[in-house]
Formats: structure tokens, C-alpha cells, sequence
């Protein structure tokens, strides 16, 4: 049976939308990598941090937040995969980081160069890696200090971040096509958005192995 690693944040995590924070709220059962896995029929690695973005370690929540320390640890601690879901980004939008679109793409396409390296590659007998766009933030409720200009800069970054992808050769699934954020907090998903990305990055990843002739 095949295995999938997702590495992401709190959206890969199951934070439910927060109305205060910290929430007490416990992430959600069904977050969209549970979905996504029963849909394949595929064994299931998640490591979705709270926080983590593509290239900051953060003042506030910890220098581990930088995502490209961590995945080295993902890629050496589990294996070995089939294939890599990379969803990450919205934490590198805060208003603190002030980073660029192509500060975001450039940190995004480490995580690639990463995970196509020959020594990736070769610990876990070959697997591909699939880039997820996040779906755009919002300035909204508790977290709205943290995403002032979040969402225009989101759209700014899709195109950078998709051609980082394309010319490594690594299929992109943009999850704005599916889902959207939620109104209570501008960065969360809602139960229902999970169960729709997840079936969503499901059937993309069966179409992209058919058309590569992997299944």
C-alpha cells in the first residue's frame, strides 16, 4: 500500500477557526489529509505544525516554525513515502515577516530542491512531491492583526509559487479552486471545506499518477 506524508501547518494540522486565542477548541478528526488518505487508500503521515512557515522561525511561537529544518526531520524520520503533499505559506503572509511573493517562492522552491534531491530520493526508493496553493487568507477576527494586505499578497504569490513548481517538473493542486477560509478567523478551514480539499487532492493525485503511468 502506498504512503503519503503531508507537511504543512495548522490547515493540514485540523485547527479548527478560532474565536479566541488561544482556542481550547481540539483539531478537528476528519481534517483534510484523513480524507484524502481514505479516498486513496493509502497509509497516512501527517505532520502539520501549527505556525510553521516555508522560511521564518518566529519570535513569537518558536524558531522551529522554520519549515525548512523541518523538513529534513519529516523526510529522515518517516519512510519509506510514495508521495509528499507540501502545503504551506499562509504563516509566511503575517504582516511581521513582510516577505515578498518571490521571498515565499524562493523559500518554496528549497522545500522542492529538498524533497527532489538525489539523497531524498534515494532513502525512500523514489517519490513525488505535489505542491498545494493555501487557500488565501483573510484580515478577519482574532487573527486580524497578523493578515493586514495577507490576501492581496496570496494572489500575488500563486503565480510565483506555481512557476517555482513547473519548472522542478512538480504538479500543483491550487486549493482556492475548492475551498475557502473561513469567516470566523480569516486562516482556518471549516469541517466541510477539509472533507472537500480532501477529496479533492485525492482525485488530482490519482489523475496526475495515471497520466504518469504509476498506476
Amino acid at each position: 500500500m502506498p504512503t503519503i506524508l503531508t507537511f504543512g501547518d495548522s490547515n493540514t494540522h485540523g485547527t479548527q477557526p478560532m474565536h479566541t486565542r488561544p482556542s481550547e477548541l481540539p483539531r478537528l478528526l476528519r481534517r483534510w489529509p484523513v480524507v484524502m488518505a481514505e479516498r486513496l487508500g493509502w497509509d497516512l503521515i501527517e505532520e502539520g505544525l501549527p505556525g510553521r512557515t516555508f522560511a521564518f522561525p518566529d519570535p513569537e511561537m518558536g524558531p522551529h516554525m522554520d519549515g525548512r529544518l523541518g523538513l529534513f526531520i519529516a523526510l529522515e524520520s518517516h519512510g519509506p513515502i510514495d508521495a509528499l503533499t507540501i502545503m504551506l505559506g499562509t504563516n509566511d503572509l503575517k504582516a511581521q515577516f513582510d516577505a515578498t511573493p518571490e521571498d515565499i517562492a524562493e523559500a518554496a522552491a528549497f522545500h522542492l530542491d529538498v524533497a527532489l534531491s538525489d539523497e531524498m530520493q534515494a532513502r525512500h526508493g523514489g517519490f513525488e512531491p505535489f505542491l498545494i496553493l493555501p487557500p488565501a487568507p483573510r484580515a478577519l477576527g482574532v487573527l486580524t492583526a497578523h493578515y493586514q494586505g495577507a490576501e492581496a499578497k496570496a494572489m500575488a504569490s500563486r503565480e510565483a509559487l506555481r512557476a517555482v513548481a513547473e519548472a522542478r517538473d512538480v504538479a500543483v493542486f491550487d486549493a482556492n479552486s475548492v475551498v475557502s477560509v473561513s469567516q470566523v478567523d480569516g486562516v482556518h478551514l471549516e469541517a466541510q471545506s477539509h472533507e472537500t480539499l480532501g477529496a479533492a487532492v485525492a482525485d488530482f493525485i490519482l489523475s496526475e499518477r495515471v497520466e504518469d503511468g504509476a498506476e
